[in-house]
């Protein structure tokens, strides 16, 4: 029987007070994405509000678009699936081998703090199945706890988009959460590479990746955990 894998993606798109568009960085979509499906996995998508994932823009420019981004824009099924996820209330942990997270700034809104999520993770580590999260979806992990209510992250090695990467995009006084503070926070023995070179960090069931290039990696370290 195929590994299920659940893919949860924000449903947020605006950018702090700034009116720029934000929403989830398609090569942290697509990268998993694809890495699951050539696996053969079942994969099922979700975000807090359903519906349709904001894409965010600067994700489609020229430089940013990847292999598997390009071979996004190219399947029809894949764009329908993004633009018809499933209400993350509507989720259950046992219903699947294994969640992840793909990034942009979105997370930092509407899934830091969002009840489902921190439940869907809990229980699914609770199950002895792995969570995987890249760039700024560690976010989701800082008020995760384990069953016997320690920080999720206490004491693990974890990655996420950097303070200094945040800095280097301008944007350290507009995001509401700094995903390297809230880690380093609540116990995470948070690392980094340099900015935007791969970094991913697998400690137990938690699988977290840095940046958009370290997507792949990511996944494969989660591909890797389900094998």
């Amino acid at each position: 029987m195929s590994k299920r894998m659940l893919m949860v993606m924000t449903s947020h798109e605006i950018m702090g007070d700034t009116g720029e568009k934000t929403g989830m960085w398609l090569e942290e979509f697509a990268a998993p994405y694809y890495a699951f499906k050539d696996e053969g996995y079942t994969i099922t998508l979700a975000s807090p509000m359903g519906g349709q994932v904001p894409i965010d823009p600067n994700s489609l420019a020229d430089d940013a678009m990847t292999d598997d981004s390009i071979r996004y824009t190219k399947d029809e099924l894949a764009r329908s699936a993004i633009a018809s996820t499933i209400p993350l209330e509507d989720v259950r942990a046992d219903e699947f081998d294994a969640v992840f997270y793909p990034g942009g700034h979105g997370p930092l809104w509407d899934l830091s703090d969002n009840a489902h999520s921190i439940k869907l993770i809990e229980d699914t580590i609770a199950a002895n199945k792995p969570v995987g999260a890249v760039c700024h979806a560690p976010i989701v992990l800082k008020d995760v706890k384990t069953p016997d209510g320690k920080y999720l992250v206490d004491g693990k090695q974890v990655t996420g988009f950097s303070n200094s990467e945040e800095a280097a995009m301008e944007l350290t006084d507009v995001v509401p959460y700094l995903v390297e503070d809230e880690l380093v926070k609540k116990g995470g023995k948070y690392e980094s590479a340099d900015d935007f070179a791969v970094k991913v960090c697998t400690d137990g069931l938690l699988v977290t990746g840095q940046n958009p290039p370290s997507s792949r990696p990511a996944a494969d370290a989660l591909i890797k955990l389900l094998s």
